[in-house]
């Protein structure tokens, strides 16, 4: 396990520049462990998508029946399985969703994605230094298998994560609970203890909290404070702030 040695910055805080927050532990140097193995979720942390699916999302639950802005989509369901988000919305109108309900979101939603799609700024930097520290990562995703795919397809990443993509159809119960980050862990040998997670929602950290994993949260489309009060343990602004929070 390699490591990287950290000063003191300005507030108590330790950083490469003054401005990464990293660990604030009350001492004078602190050394950031390198994990054995990162679990990136995918859309919002990998891929940009999560702006352009809740809008989709957002219009499409308005259509059946439940007027929803796209910050309350954002707020209510990102992160979380679209199966699970289909149950939610039928609790709250009271009554049964069409049944292509989920189909005609996944078409609307690959229909853009596939236009428009862009990888997180920073975030090829970031495997490129993972790489170059030979430290495995894989991908841990609410989305299907086939979301997940043309994801990685369209932003050219597909060849980077060479199969290590799990996905929240693989077990029984999806985000917040931690059944797909234990699932991804143990697929790919390592321990949760020795773990990082990389999470941009809620639910997302709240499953790898659950399942004894430290998280990073990527404050992209939620402010901080959200995903702090999840239990994320360090939150940055952008994909670029990662590499020192683990030990690169």
């Amino acid at each position: 396990m390699t490591s990287r040695r950290l000063r003191r910055t300005r507030g108590g805080r330790f950083g490469d520049d003054g401005r990464v927050p990293i660990l604030d532990t009350g001492s004078e140097h602190t050394v950031v462990p390198t994990p054995k193995l990162v679990i990136f979720d995918n859309d919002g942390v990998l891929v940009d998508s999560e702006r352009l699916s809740n809008m989709v999302f957002a219009e499409w639950i308005t259509e059946n029946g439940l007027p929803t802005s796209y910050e309350e989509s954002v707020e209510y369901y990102m992160g979380k399985r679209t199966t699970d988000c289909a149950a939610e919305i039928e609790r709250r109108l009271g009554r049964e969703l069409p049944a292509d309900f989920v189909a005609v979101y996944e078409s609307r939603c690959n229909d853009l994605l596939s236009r428009e799609l862009t990888t997180v700024d920073g975030v090829e930097e970031l495997l490129d230094r993972l790489d170059g520290n030979a430290t495995p990562y894989c991908i841990a995703s609410s989305g299907t298998p086939d979301e997940i795919a043309l994801r990685l397809a369209t932003t050219g990443l597909d060849a980077r994560f060479d199969g290590n993509i799990y996905s929240g159809t693989q077990v029984p119960n999806g985000k917040p609970a931690p059944d797909l980050f234990l699932h991804a862990a143990a697929r790919m040998g390592v321990d949760p203890s020795d773990c990082v997670v990389i999470e941009d929602s809620p639910a997302g950290i709240t499953g790898a909290k659950a399942a004894g994993i430290r998280v990073i949260g990527h404050a992209a489309l939620l402010p901080p404070h959200r995903l702090r009060e999840a239990g994320a343990d360090e939150v940055v602004a952008g994909m670029r702030e990662v590499g020192p929070l683990l030990g690169l």
